[in-house]
Formats: structure tokens, sequence, C-alpha cells
């Protein structure tokens, strides 16, 4: 094997924080909400317009809401599980660590009596043709580390009866999402975008808002995880007014990565850049390894591939 004459230019990897965009500065970002409070007119306004800007990029549709939470993106699928299931069997996708995950504390934390496991061999789909549309669904759009993601929202049934949970945090901006097929979806800010750490963001169609306005569950909620204010939803949440203090420089940075996001194209752009991306990735595999076309694993085809070269 011959030694690459070629290199990146930004050598570092990492499947949790991704690279920041090309041309990055710390000094680039607006400062102006540093020390005031996200209540002011001037941080409430940077929030709702992040929220803005996450609707309009993603194309999310009109009635569905759009909130910032905490705890990442662990946080927004704890904060759903907790408020939304529980009055229905449950399916839980599992290829990967995360899903993994979520069905560990639907088992053992819920404690929820009817549920089933669709789970394969790390790095393996499982048969989600098995998804039963009258029960809920839990499953991550993409295993960040395990090479595998799912193909498409055809699976997932029209006229499904349960809601769905998606964990799409590392196939947001890289993979077109059929919001029709969403009932929840969450991502944080450090994948594919690059964005910073410990903020969540919770996406909820018509359906999901019906369930939590007519399900109470019969656990605790605590304050974190509480989306609903009397029997209604708490509307403040999903206009800006977070349930915890955000960092003001971390919305500041997701605004800047938006904006990136903006100035190359928009979300098409950015599927472009990762597929790209992968098929480059994809040639460097196939001569390290000396397999033809019709021997390369369908694996190497649904590798999450960053949006930045």
């Amino acid at each position: 094997m011959e030694k690459p004459t070629q290199k990146p230019k930004n050598p570092c990897f990492g499947s949790g924080p991704c690279a920041k965009r090309p041309g990055y500065s710390l000094s680039s970002l607006d400062t102006s909400t540093l020390g005031r409070s996200h209540r002011s007119k001037l941080g409430l306004g940077k929030i709702q317009r992040a929220l803005e800007e996450t609707k309009k990029l993603l194309a999310i549709p009109k009635d569905y809401l759009v909130a910032i939470v905490p705890a990442s993106d662990t946080g927004a699928v704890e904060m759903a599980m907790w408020s939304l299931l529980g009055p229905r069997p449950v399916d839980v996708v599992s290829f990967e660590s995360f899903g993994k995950g979520w069905y560990v504390d639907i088992a053992n934390e819920l404690k929820l009596e009817n549920y089933h496991l669709s789970v394969s061999t790390y790095g393996e789909l499982p048969d989600l043709s098995k998804h039963n549309p009258k029960h809920d669904l839990v499953f991550t759009w993409n295993g960040t580390t395990s090479g595998v993601k799912v193909p498409n929202g055809d699976w997932i049934s029209d006229d499904r009866e349960g809601i769905n949970i998606c964990d799409a945090t590392s196939a947001i901006f890289a993979m077109p999402i059929p919001w029709s097929k969403i009932d929840v979806l969450t991502y944080s800010w450090q994948k594919v975008l690059g964005g910073e750490a410990a903020h969540g963001m919770l996406i909820f169609g018509p359906r999901a808002v019906q369930r939590l306005e007519s399900y109470k569950p019969k656990w605790p909620l605590p304050k974190l995880f509480r989306l609903k204010k009397g029997d209604k939803i708490n509307m403040e949440i999903f206009e800006g007014t977070v349930i915890n203090t955000v960092s003001m420089l971390c919305v500041e940075d997701y605004l800047d990565a938006l904006q990136w996001a903006n100035s190359v194209g928009g979300l098409e752009k950015l599927i472009e850049r990762s597929n790209e991306n992968l098929r480059v990735l994809r040639n460097l595999w196939q001569k390290m390894i000396g397999l033809t076309s019709s021997q390369r694993t369908h694996l190497s085809d649904q590798t999450p591939v960053s949006v930045y070269h």
C-alpha cells in the first residue's frame, strides 16, 4: 500500500462533535448577548431567530413546533419518551449504540410492560417491515458510528395509529427527512453542522401534540421534562422561552452555522456535499481493501459523512 500524497486540510475526526465550517473563527460571532439574560428582548430574539432559521432551512411544515431543550439530543429524546410513551405498545428499532440505549431506558427506567425490540447485529439493519403501525415507534435515523441508516421513510405508514420518535442527530442537515412520516424528531447542534454541545432540538408534529395533551404518564416528570401547562402544551417553550438557561454563545455559534448553510445553497446543497464526501471515501476504501463494486458491502452506502469538506 502506497502512502497517500494528498492529505485532508482538517485531519481531525469525531463521531460526536464535528468540524467547524470552512473559515470559522470565534471572533466572527456576535457577542452582544454575552452577559445578557436569555429572557431579555435581545436574548429572546436570538433564540427565536434560531428557531425560525431552523424551520426555514429544514423546510419544516408550518404546523410543526420547534424548541431548544436541555441536555443535547439525549435530553430531547428522553423528554419525548417520558412525556409521550405508555398508552400503546412500543416498537424499538436498534442497530447501533443509541438505539440500544433508548431500548434500555424503555425497559428498565420507564418499565413499560408492552414493548417489542427489533434488533440486528451491530452494523446491520433489522427488518423494518415488522413495525406495527398500531404501535408507537422509537428509532434512530442514522447510526453515528455503526455505518447504517434507514433507507427512507417508506416503511412508516401514512395511516399509523401510534406515534414515532426519531433520533436524527447525525442525519439531520445531511439526509432528506420526510416530515409527513415523522411525529417527533430530535437532534443536537454538534452533529453535522459542527455546533457546540449541551443543547438539544425537539420537533413536534401535530400528532405528537395531540398525544401530549390527551395523555398523562403514570410516572412523575422532573421540571426539565415538563412540556405542558395544565392540560395543554406549553407553547412558550416552542416560542423561545427555554426550560432552563441556554448558552447565548452556543446560540450564536448555531446561528453562524445556519447562516453558512444558507450561503452554500441550503439543505439540498448540504446533502449533495455529504454524498460527495461519501463518494470520495468510498473510492478510497475500495482501493485500500481491493474490493470490486460487486464485493463491496452495502454498508458503505450508509456511512454518515459531515457536510463540510
